[in-house]
């Protein structure tokens, strides 16, 4: 059975950054980052003043409070940034460090397991939409429903509604939870140990008697 945490998003409490990190960590041990899963070369933006630049937000967890990297939004305050991964995973908490004042963008909104992300007329309906916290000094983390996260290959995250209303910045975006294994590629070999000799293949299968010994072909 879920836990309550799992159902909870950022929109549903009080968001203090406190509370947050409590709740994104749940009860599972094996929480961690997921920036080794990421597909850096395929990270892409949209609406960014240097569109190339939207990987360099996605940075290793002990640099994620490092300003010398930042995104931020070209025509207006939105912007998307579509991160995806080598292989599935389960997100349990997205983790953001933001700009300050006019160019905090103050809402989120993520869409999983768009293989061409989004576009600013896509009318779909997120997976979450987060409510950000305003001038936070520090990273981050916000739980997200574990449910709608449980196998994802990626994320598109739109960002909007700074206070300023021209422009946002990002200035790190990461995950935490947990990496499952690949799934084998469509028709790769599946190696199984036959439950019993009449699984195994007949031009495998041998009987042995006293004094003699047959292959059966």
């Amino acid at each position: 059975m879920s836990g309550c945490a799992d159902d909870l998003t950022a929109v549903d409490v009080e968001v203090t950054p406190t509370l947050l990190g409590r709740i994104a960590g749940g009860n599972a041990s094996n929480v961690t980052s997921l920036y080794g899963t990421i597909d850096h070369d395929n990270i892409f933006g949209l609406n960014l003043t240097v569109p190339e630049d939207a990987r360099e937000v996605v940075k290793t967890w002990d640099t994620r409070e490092t300003l010398e990297k930042w995104i931020d939004s070209g025509e207006d305050d939105e912007m998307i940034v579509h991160i995806p991964f080598t292989e599935n995973v389960r997100i349990r908490s997205m983790v953001v460090k933001l700009g300050r004042g006019e160019t905090c963008p103050r809402r989120v909104r993520l869409y999983v397991n768009s293989p061409h992300g989004i576009d600013f007329s896509d009318s779909s309906k997120p997976t979450q939409d987060i409510s950000l916290l305003e001038n936070a000094e520090q990273a981050v983390e916000y739980p997200v429903r574990v449910s709608a996260f449980a196998s994802v290959n990626s994320v598109t995250l739109f960002f909007s509604d700074s206070p300023g209303g021209e422009r946002s910045r990002v200035y790190f975006i990461g995950f935490k939870g947990e990496s499952k294994r690949p799934l084998k590629e469509p028709g790769a070999k599946l190696d199984l140990a036959a439950a019993n000799a009449a699984d195994a293949p007949v031009d495998r299968l041998k009987e042995t008697a006293p004094g003699s010994q047959s292959t059966i072909r």
